[in-house]
């Protein structure tokens, strides 16, 4: 896709003409592109610094106004969950970022686009660029929206984002034993991992998940595991004929 093209939908997408589009040039421009473009500061990490305090603030700001009763620890395991590299990975992967990014030869063939350590990097640097073009209300107007359902999901979440010891607790309950992991595959520079890895009960696969550290993919496997072992309880649950416990 075009640079112009590439600008253009993404503006149209947030809901906001940049006044200075050069910022949302910057923003999707990975350094390994500037280095190979021969201008290594035009890219993306200053506005990342930057756009990772403002969703800070924005996320504190909305889990304090949302949830007038939650303790302090509660709203911070909120924000951190929201604002972790899953969380904003799936925000990224809503606005389509990955096909919009300007990455070097390296980071396109080793699947940059599809990292979710570079898309949540990324997405920082995009709100960054909101910030310092439009203010912070601007930057508060266009992301909280999409923020919206993160944060609605993570408070209905009571494994508080740790799917390891939740799954672990779900199988010794069921069935007496825990789970182990296995790494699958570790890809990319070394600056830029993404591992994926398995989780197993015996020989059997319950769930993968890839993320930008082992810990990371392995929370991803677990979190596949979980939803799996749920929907499956589910779907025996209204498999099961009604049972008549009146007596006569």
């Amino acid at each position: 896709m075009a640079l112009e093209e590439a600008v253009e939908a993404l503006q149209q997408l947030l809901g906001y003409r940049f006044e200075q589009p050069q910022l949302l040039v910057a923003a999707l421009t990975h350094k390994s592109y500037a280095v190979e473009a021969g201008d290594e500061q035009l890219h993306n990490e200053r506005l990342e610094f930057l756009g990772d305090a403002v969703l800070d603030l924005v996320v504190a700001q909305n889990v304090y106004s949302a949830y007038s009763q939650a303790p302090e620890g509660e709203l911070t395991r909120l924000r951190a969950e929201v604002v972790s590299t899953t969380g904003l990975a799936t925000l990224a992967q809503k606005w389509h970022l990955g096909r919009y990014l300007r990455l070097g030869r390296g980071e396109r063939r080793s699947g940059g686009r599809s990292k979710s350590s570079l898309l949540a990097n990324t997405l920082e640097a995009v709100v960054g660029a909101l910030f310092l073009d439009g203010g912070y209300e601007q930057a508060l107007q266009t992301v909280e929206p999409w923020l919206a359902p993160l944060i609605a999901q993570a408070a209905q979440d009571p494994t508080g984002g740790d799917y390891k010891t939740a799954l672990q607790e779900e199988l010794q309950a069921r069935y007496g034993q825990r789970p182990h992991y296995q790494l699958l595959d570790a890809s990319g520079p070394e600056h830029a991992r993404t591992y994926t890895s398995s989780v197993l009960m015996d020989e059997d696969t319950l769930g993968t998940g890839s993320g930008p550290s082992k810990k990371n993919a392995e929370q991803a496997a677990a979190r596949q595991a979980l939803e799996q072992l749920r929907h499956t309880t589910e779907a025996e649950t209204a498999a099961a004929p009604d049972e008549d416990i009146s007596h006569e």
